[in-house]
């Protein structure tokens, strides 16, 4: 399926953010990411998971959690990468900014995470529970969600790398605090970035089936 690319700018939590959109003809919902610590809306990974969604009919939002000013502080402290309450409450106002902007009013809302970007959208989903439809984990770190896990109500994919033991134990644990509905999917022969041959590929393909399934073509009134 076709789709255009547009630049927006993302207003939340009292700041603007640069976004990138891509927006099929009909899209079936949206689809916003929250990128992890270190990186920004131009991820190499998540624009390949944006575009394979936005290929299956699915809009999707990329955008930066922090301000270029904020950037600039981050690369010298890295003090801002795991702030996880900023992160969350800047992931909530991008699902408002999405519910309310009149290219993507009315379409039901997904949220994919990646690394601490998990936590953020997890945090975004408890706070927006009649927004928020679906959630995606690709190497996330859910567990920095802390109280917020059981507050969660969208069904809940979580994707971790086989080679990545740690992770997939701090998924346990987190999907051990949720009441929505979850899945834990361990890809084979992934470590935590996903860069080996295909695994990235088995990501696209799970993502996009988890938010066809739950996202649908369904609008909010």
């Amino acid at each position: 399926m076709s789709y255009s690319q547009h630049e927006v700018e993302i207003l939340t939590a009292g700041v603007a953010l640069e976004g990138t959109l891509l927006l099929p003809d009909t899209p079936s919902g949206i689809v916003v990411f929250a990128h992890g610590s270190g990186s920004s809306r131009f991820s190499v990974r998540n624009h390949q998971v944006a575009r394979h969604l936005a290929e299956q009919g699915l809009a999707t939002l990329l955008f930066d959690l922090l301000t270029p000013e904020e950037s600039l502080i981050d690369e010298r402290t890295r003090a801002l990468r795991f702030d996880i309450p900023l992160i969350g409450a800047r992931m909530s106002g991008a699902v408002d900014w999405v519910a309310e902007a009149e290219r993507t009013r009315g379409l039901a809302i997904g949220l994919f995470g990646a690394s601490t970007g998990a936590a953020a959208a997890l945090i975004a989903a408890a706070e927006r529970p009649a927004r928020v439809s679906a959630v995606v984990s690709r190497g996330g770190r859910p567990d920095l969600a802390g109280d917020h896990l059981p507050r969660v109500q969208a069904p809940t994919l979580l994707l971790v790398g086989g080679r990545d033991p740690q992770v997939i134990g701090l998924n346990e644990a987190a999907m051990a605090r949720m009441t929505a509905p979850c899945e834990l999917l361990i890809v084979p022969g992934a470590t935590h970035l996903f860069e080996e041959p295909g695994t990235l590929e088995v990501v696209e393909a799970r993502a996009a089936r988890w938010f066809l399934e739950h996202l649908g073509a369904s609008r909010f009134a």
